[in-house]
C-alpha cells in the first residue's frame, strides 16, 4: 500500500490509524522504518506492506511508477 500526508503529523495519524485498526484485527507489526519527520515511513505487517510518504518523497522515489504494472486491489483517493 502506498499513501501519502501532507504534513509529519498526518503521517504520523496515519501510521497509528493503520497500526490501531490492524491491531483490532489481531494483525501485528513486524517492523518499522523511518520516522513521520523524515517524510517516509514502511510498516511491514508480514503479507502487507505499507509505506507513507510526505508529497516530496513520494514524487522523489517514484514507487507508483515501479508498481504501475501491477494490479491493484482498492484504490482510494
Amino acid at each position: 500500500m502506498i499513501c501519502s500526508g501532507e504534513s509529519s503529523r498526518q503521517i504520523k495519524t496515519i501510521y497509528e490509524e493503520i497500526d490501531h485498526a490492524l491491531k483490532k484485527e489481531n494483525v501485528l507489526l513486524h517492523h518499522r522504518e523511518g520516522e513521520p519527520d523524515s517524510g517516509w515511513m514502511l510498516l511491514d505487517f508480514g503479507d502487507v506492506i505499507v509505506h507513507i510518504f510526505a508529497v516530496y518523497e513520494r514524487e522523489l522515489y517514484q514507487l507508483d511508477d515501479l508498481w504501475s504494472g501491477a494490479n491493484p486491489l482498492l484504490k482510494i483517493q
